[in-house]
């Protein structure tokens, strides 16, 4: 895949989440909506086509952990609040000398957390991991581990696996998950782990389930 070639002759490592989320998309894995903006304008002109409340992150290949460097602002509620922390975020890595890709306005998705990701162990090979997201993975460790790739079959069982499987369900007046949308998502990312033995670690977290199917929230792919 061009973008995965691109950033290995870079000699970069982490791939940031615009270009992970293309890797995602050539595996028809959804994302939500967002633009990648090179100023203030773009960013109020994005938020205004998407609809307020959104999400804004700051996207710099120095940066793999956005909550750490606090770059990413959630329920930004009107156009002011934009313009400000545009500036803020953008000056703020200029500071730190990080070079920035521009900033990501992107819709506030609603639904069940989840967490799609993996790893490449040294005895057994790809591994993808399905888990709760929220205080489920946080607190609970909520997850459940098979190899790459997976059957849809799988996937059942690694749901029935899950200790907040409920939630799926439509718990407590929350919508109900598509399931078979979780299940093709999974199979889907197992798939890529399978076919480019270069990733890593991959991280899709948050994913958003809801009756109308999963989306991609935040995404990290590592090479090796």
């Amino acid at each position: 895949m061009h973008i995965l070639d691109g950033v290995a002759v870079e000699g970069r490592k982490f791939i940031t989440e615009p270009e992970a989320k293309r890797v995602l998309k050539a595996y028809g894995i959804e994302s939500t909506k967002e633009s990648l903006c090179q100023s203030a304008e773009e960013a109020v002109a994005a938020a205004k086509e998407i609809g307020y409340p959104v999400v804004m992150k700051l996207v710099s290949p120095q940066v793999v952990h956005k909550t750490e460097f606090n770059a990413v602002k959630l329920n930004i509620q009107n156009e002011s609040e934009v313009e400000a922390i545009f500036n803020e975020m953008t000056e703020r890595a200029r500071k730190s000398n990080f070079h920035v890709n521009g900033i990501l306005v992107a819709e506030t998705a609603t639904g069940t957390e989840f967490i799609i990701g993996s790893l490449r162990d040294k005895q057994f090979g790809p591994l993808v991991m399905l888990g709760m997201g929220g205080i489920f993975v946080e607190i609970y460790k909520d997850v459940s581990y098979r190899l790459a790739p997976v059957e849809p079959i799988e996937v059942r069982d690694m749901i029935m696996e899950l200790k907040g499987r409920k939630m799926l369900e439509g718990f407590r007046g929350k919508e109900k998950v598509d399931i078979e949308a979780l299940i093709t998502a999974v199979v889907s990312v197992s798939q890529l782990l399978a076919d480019f033995p270069n990733i890593a670690e991959m991280d899709l977290n948050p994913i958003f389930g809801n009756a109308h199917g999963v989306k991609v929230a935040d995404a990290r792919i590592m090479l090796a």
